[in-house]
């Protein structure tokens, strides 16, 4: 099965915050299901940056409800699994998460998977099932 590297907090935000577009530089004709794999590495600014754009969607309070912080949130591993069904330049923004200038994975589907473990890669990568 395919799988997606994705910084934290993102992929936390994509499996239980309502992100619905994972933003890439590259475009992709690949549609089907997709592991969230959490990339082991996070910098302070990338998980302050995530919280500021996240302001008003709600999952600010389900993250401090769950006790997630940059300390105890999950990295390194398949966190959920999502149905790709498009792949959106950014002159069709078609979300509050699509950043401009990138092309937008559109995601459906979403749901967490316990965490496993496992050692991420660049672009899309198969994972034995």
């Amino acid at each position: 099965m395919k799988a997606l590297s994705i910084r934290q907090p993102w992929a936390w935000l994509i499996v239980h915050g309502g992100k619905d577009i994972e933003n890439r530089t590259w475009s992709t004709r690949y549609r089907g299901p997709v592991l969230i794999h959490a990339a082991k590495g996070m910098t302070r600014d990338e998980w302050e940056s995530a919280w500021i754009l996240a302001h008003g969607t709600g999952a600010s309070p389900k993250a401090v409800a769950a006790g997630i912080t940059r300390d105890t949130i999950e990295r390194g591993g398949i966190v959920g699994i999502a149905d790709l069904v498009d792949c959106v330049p950014s002159a069709r923004r078609v979300s509050r998460w699509h950043m401009e200038g990138q092309f937008g994975f559109k995601l459906t589907n979403v749901q967490p998977l316990p965490f496993r473990p496992l050692k991420g890669a660049l672009g899309f990568f198969e994972v034995q099932e």
